[in-house]
């Protein structure tokens, strides 16, 4: 599914990503842990394409297919979403039409029909349902007014419509309660524990880690995969920090 091999890159001609190397297959869920500034961040912006995280070397496919030559509406549209540390606030677009703008964007460069008015009502509150948000949170303005944990419900809701190949959640679990996140972690099961598609989950905590149970877990450190391990690495990780096992 994903594949990157040897990834360096720079931000205003400082080096983040100093030969990063990682594979993700199609029906698995990886986390990535580590201190602040190791590159997480990075790493899920220069997949996603964000301008400014300029590659010096390495190679990063999905599917086969170059990441690193797509444009983001192009990497969107092939199967990879990207959840957002801080989902930002669009005033004036509400969600419902915000999603199926986005949905029908994906589907018209897949060669697919769009979905009508009616279609994609019906798929908006089934996985509204699946996060537990009402559908009048979906008639807002996308983000404006909304709680940490709206924010996120709301980006989940995101994910189910556009139904992506390859999730990387940044941080997601960032400024959820324990009813939040339990929701937020039993949507990303329902909606992308399937043997088809595959979850990239960027965390500093455990906690998240209770509920998506992941396949494997690494420590990212300095730019670099440092340590790979089960799912009782982020408990070890929980226990000893980061100092002796990023090393």
């Amino acid at each position: 599914m994903l594949k990157i091999d040897n990834l360096t890159n720079e931000i205003d001609g400082k080096a983040i990503l100093k030969g990063l190397s990682l594979s993700i297959n199609a029906g698995e869920i990886h986390a990535i842990m580590g201190p602040n500034g190791a590159g997480k961040s990075t790493l899920a912006y220069t997949l996603g394409g964000r301008p400014g995280y300029d590659v010096t070397g390495g190679t990063a496919e999905m599917d086969g297919a170059n990441l690193l030559e797509m444009a983001p509406h192009e990497r969107a549209a092939a199967g990879l979403f990207l959840g957002f540390q801080y989902p930002v606030e669009i005033p004036g677009v509400s969600n419902l039409q915000f999603l199926r703008e986005s949905l029908n964007s994906q589907r018209r460069a897949r060669a697919e029909a769009p979905l009508s008015g009616g279609e994609f009502i019906k798929l908006a509150k089934e996985k509204a349902a699946l996060l537990g948000m009402d559908m009048e949170m979906l008639k807002r303005p996308v983000n404006v007014g909304f709680s940490g944990g709206e924010k996120k419900r709301a980006e989940m809701v995101q994910m189910g419509i556009l139904d992506p190949k390859l999730a990387i959640l940044d941080e997601t679990d960032s400024g959820l309660d324990i009813d939040a996140l339990k929701i937020v972690g039993a949507g990303i099961n329902t909606i992308m524990r399937k043997p088809d598609r595959a979850v990239l989950l960027i965390t500093h905590y455990q906690r998240l880690l209770d509920y998506v149970k992941p396949d494997f877990v690494h420590v990212l450190a300095d730019g670099r995969i440092t340590r790979t391990g089960g799912a009782e690495l982020a408990l070890e990780l929980e226990r000893e920090g980061y100092r002796e096992l990023a090393a």
